[in-house]
């Protein structure tokens, strides 16, 4: 009985200094007098009925499925973007100057531009999107870590 209590105690020691760091944002007051080993203990146990209502751990946050990244090449285009830009700039260049073949060189370079900055938008998009998800699980836990928390007599800020 004893090495078991000392166990749990262990465990919810751990489980704290786990997530102490990740979830500093809540200050958590023993309203009724708790001890702290109560308070750790209990601590502890909301950790992991937090976890298992939001499946989100702070501890260890979900790894984000990264959605393939578009081909590109070594430059960080799309592959063609180049040529899709060179016929058009022929076409340009030929109707406004006369000149197709540096229409077609202007038309590239730009094409490609654009290609890559369209490339570097949508990598940013996904990591933002990635990031929105991360912070919506953390509310979501610390939430329920509060809930179960004031529920047992502790002031949670």
């Amino acid at each position: 009985m004893q090495s078991a209590k000392r166990e749990s105690k262990v465990v919810a020691l751990l489980v704290a200094a786990l997530f102490a760091g990740t979830v500093s944002a809540q200050y958590v007051y023993p309203a009724k007098g708790q001890s702290p080993d109560k308070q750790k203990k209990d601590e502890g146990e909301c950790h992991t009925w937090a976890v298992g209502q939001t499946k989100y751990d702070p501890t260890n946050p979900p790894k984000q499925a990264a959605a393939p990244p578009p081909p590109a090449t070594a430059s960080g285009s799309t592959p063609g973007a180049g040529a899709r830009g060179a016929a058009r700039g022929a076409v340009a260049g030929e109707i406004l100057t006369g000149d197709a073949s540096s229409g077609a060189a202007v038309g590239a370079v730009a094409a490609r531009g654009a290609s890559r900055r369209q490339n570097a938008a949508a990598a940013q998009q996904q990591k933002s999107a990635a990031t929105q998800q991360d912070q919506a699980g953390m509310a979501a836990y610390q939430k329920a870590r509060a809930a179960c928390l004031e529920g047992r007599g502790y002031t949670v800020k």
